[in-house]
């Protein structure tokens, strides 16, 4: 039976369970640019170019083993746009008897996907995902019955079932996580990595002119594009971070510093989630580095926990929960996403490195995300589809599956603890510790009131009056609202005035 064989812009890897037993004297691989995929949010331009450039480059791949590919590219005369438009047409065009595919990342696709058998009049075969630790039902399976689903329980299962960093049934060097040796601020003497990015070769160059001229009004910056968009190319950057950057990926992980984009981070999240790179050869890469004391054990760890550990569990408790886990809005917020999430024009410093950097190159690390942007739009009770909408939009590693999660429990506490068993709120002081961007500030991160106060000060102990009602009673907030409770009635009254009226400003 002549199969079609339909692979996704995310899953861009040769051993993909869509293309297990494939016969290359009979079967055809789908590979279709569809503008849907660009637009159902406007994704950052950069992001576009990555998945684009990455697919033609693995059609070549899979033409230099002699099997049949059959692109369609985004400016092609008949193109659909859609990928149920382009099987369609590919059915007819290859006269396929069926489809095999990878089931999708993402909840929506996956609605597309369960119609096809309908609406194409073939038969479908959706397979499992091959390329992640736990299977969908292994999470459920984990989940059932749990009073709480905390990542670092699931974790130490992974953990136990890999063998990684174990000594037996007990975890290497007696503790299961090393996150609070984790936690340093970056030296002002600190030597930075220079970081290996790629220059466009005529592929991407020709991609990057396709997006330019379709896409030129979605939000980001061209000019410093610089992903690998090949897996020999993202394998290197691999092996650039774990001899380079690894040995101090621990220590300053959660640090930031003024135009410093990258520091000691690893840069192969896009590549992992579009297939490029693989999870399990990137851990080993980390253990390897370990095992010849190239690496600490608490960069390892650190590093690989959030493999291993956090992104098999905001996918697992995404298609758990999903689709209701969306429309929770535990805290009731709802102000509108100011505009200088997309213009970085703002007068506080951390935000607009956060946002440039953003811009620039669909980037930024997972500390500026959670605890400046994230914070902020936690704090400033920003409504979250807005707020989750926008990360989606603005970062190359961004699919709802690993985005919705992140953005949803973790930086907004949205589903009030279903991830995290507190929010991530914080003040000024936390920025001021972890960056250098609180010295470069109109505002003092010292000064809870008054005109040079930071507003991340005022709006925090605002964010504590104003839900007192469904946090005051969870036991990890109890310091907080102990040191709001001494706090004297009069000044609590201006901090809600001046919060308010920041907040107000915003709007306007």
């Amino acid at each position: 039976m002549k199969t079609l064989r339909l692979v996704l812009g995310d899953q861009l890897n040769r051993s993909i369970s869509s293309l297990d037993d494939i016969d290359p004297k009979r079967d055809v691989v789908l590979m279709a640019e569809v503008h849907d995929e660009a637009t159902y949010v406007p994704h950052h331009q950069q992001k576009i170019v990555l998945v684009l450039s990455a697919m033609r480059h693995f059609a070549e791949l899979l033409a230099c083993e002699s099997i049949t590919v059959d692109y369609v590219r985004m400016s092609d005369e008949g193109n659909t746009g859609s990928f149920t438009g382009e099987l369609e047409r590919a059915l007819k065009r290859n006269q396929c008897e069926r489809v095999v595919v990878t089931e999708p990342g993402e909840w929506r696709v996956d609605q597309m996907m369960q119609k096809w058998e309908a609406c194409l009049g073939v038969p479908v075969e959706i397979r499992q995902d091959n390329r992640f630790f736990c299977s969908l039902d292994g999470f459920a399976d984990w989940a059932e019955g749990r009073k709480n689903l905390r990542m670092e329980f699931f974790y130490r299962q992974m953990r136990r079932e890999t063998g990684w960093l174990m000594e037996g049934d007990k975890p290497l060097g007696e503790r299961w996580n090393y996150d609070s040796e984790n936690r340093k601020s970056l030296p002002k003497d600190k030597a930075l990595p220079r970081r290996n990015r790629f220059e466009p070769d005529p592929i991407t160059q020709e991609v990057i002119k396709l997006v330019s001229d379709r896409f030129g009004d979605h939000f980001g910056e061209l000019e410093h594009f610089g992903w690998a968009v090949t897996r020999e190319d993202a394998l290197q950057a691999l092996d650039d971070f774990v001899s380079v950057c690894l040995p101090d990926f621990g220590n300053y992980q959660d640090a930031m510093k003024s135009g410093e984009d990258f520091l000691f981070h690893g840069l192969v999240s896009p590549y992992l989630n579009l297939g490029l790179l693989l999870p399990r050869e990137v851990c080993e890469a980390a253990l390897q580095a370990l095992e010849h004391e190239e690496a600490p054990l608490a960069a390892v760890e650190g590093f690989v926990r959030q493999i291993l550990g956090w992104r098999e569990y905001v996918r697992g408790l995404y298609w758990l929960k999903m689709p209701d886990y969306a429309q929770s809005n535990y805290l009731n917020a709802k102000r509108p996403l100011p505009e200088f999430y997309w213009t970085a024009r703002t007068e506080l410093n951390c935000l607009r490195q956060t946002i440039e950097s953003t811009r620039d190159n669909a980037y930024a690390h997972h500390i500026q995300r959670l605890m400046v942007t994230g914070n902020f739009a936690l704090l400033a009770g920003l409504e979250p589809a807005e707020v989750e909408d926008w990360y989606l939009r603005v970062y190359a590693d961004a699919f709802e599956w690993v985005e919705l999660p992140n953005t949803h429990g973790m930086a907004l506490y949205a589903d009030g603890g279903v991830m995290a068993s507190k929010p991530y709120a914080a003040s000024g002081a936390y920025i001021n510790r972890m960056s250098d961007y609180c010295a470069d500030c109109k505002f003092d991160p010292k000064q809870k009131l008054g005109e040079k106060a930071c507003p991340f000060n005022y709006l925090y102990w605002h964010f504590l009056i104003r839900n007192q009602d469904p946090l005051k009673s969870n036991p990890r907030m109890g310091l907080a609202y102990r040191n709001l409770d001494r706090m004297d009635p009069d000044q609590q009254s201006d901090i809600v005035e001046q919060a308010e009226r920041f907040l107000d400003a915003l709007d306007e």
